[in-house]
């Protein structure tokens, strides 16, 4: 159990630091632009196929088209994600995000899953710390609210689509189905003249090293969500999710330290008021993840593991 924990910190350590990273990268010339940052992220989920000789089967065609719909829901769902990214502060769009994703995710499931909430105080502490988060900043809520909902409800549905796809074939299998929705979801980005020319202008634009750490923190970014499987695997999900609050930690101090030491590449308001709401969106945000999770599972599936 205790490597387990270890593992779980590790990997959620790791997705903070990238998303650190992301709004750093989202502030360089030749990555400012969505298209092109959200394209080149779903063009290399295509090297998911690389997992096709470790146990793949195919599955039957409906629940290769959830996988394939779970994949294209995500894609669309980061975009929203890296709009408000983009637009607001870090330490306020990561928060609000997981505070409201989590009940995004229930509110789907009792209708397509039939479930019922383990610990609705858990919940609406989150949702309440995510919502806490847009006051930080003045007129947050009018710019951030709109993508910040879009991405959770989206988010809510892909985990909803994956665990039926899962709960039908194999890990492998369905992982494969899900990759390829979001390397098409990438493909379509293409259709729109517009950002056809903006993403190759952009990727041309961009300097060497700003593609050197676009694809370095992929990798960290994808070996952080692998690590979050592999915990799972060694303990509990309900301990997982409660460990997930040490990234809205490490994106809050990272932004923190950007912002006194690093001015140039982003700024946050870290007032006096504004550190005070923050503080307390963030922890009212952890503190529901781990009130949720000591409580058993977030949510109760009909359907088998």
């Amino acid at each position: 159990m205790l490597n387990g924990v270890l593992i779980a910190i590790a990997a959620h350590g790791l997705v903070g630091v990238s998303l650190v990273w992301d709004k750093v990268l989202l502030k360089r010339k030749g990555m400012r632009n969505l298209a092109t940052y959200v394209f080149w992220l779903g063009a290399i989920s295509i090297f998911g196929l690389l997992l096709i000789p470790f146990g793949f089967h195919m599955p039957p065609f409906h629940i290769a088209a959830i996988a394939l719909m779970a994949g294209f829901c995500d894609l669309a769902a980061t975009w929203f994600y890296y709009a408000a990214l983009k637009a607001g502060q870090a330490s306020e769009e990561v928060a609000a995000t997981g505070g409201f994703t989590p009940l995004a995710t229930v509110l789907l499931s009792i209708p397509l899953l039939g479930v019922h909430v383990a610990d609705l105080a858990g919940f609406a502490i989150m949702t309440l710390g995510g919502f806490v988060m847009f006051f930080a900043e003045k007129f947050s809520l009018r710019r951030m609210l709109p993508p910040v909902i879009s991405a959770a409800a989206l988010f809510g549905l892909t985990d909803v689509l994956q665990k039926i796809a899962f709960n039908q074939v194999k890990f492998v299998s369905g992982y494969v189905f899900f990759t390829l929705g979001t390397f098409a979801g990438s493909m379509a980005l293409l259709l729109r003249r517009q950002w056809r020319r903006a993403i190759f202008k952009s990727h041309e634009e961009a300097a060497p090293s700003s593609k050197a750490s676009y694809m370095v923190n992929r990798i960290v970014a994808g070996v952080g969500s692998f690590l979050v499987v592999f915990a799972i695997s060694r303990i509990s999900p309900s301990m997982v999710e409660a460990i997930s609050g040490v990234r809205y930690v490490i994106v809050f101090l990272g932004a923190w330290a950007i912002t006194r030491w690093w001015p140039s590449w982003f700024r946050e308001d870290f007032t006096r008021r504004a550190l005070l709401v923050k503080l307390i969106g963030t922890g009212m945000v952890v503190a529901g993840l781990i009130l949720a999770s000591l409580h058993g599972n977030a949510v109760d599936s009909a359907g088998p593991s």
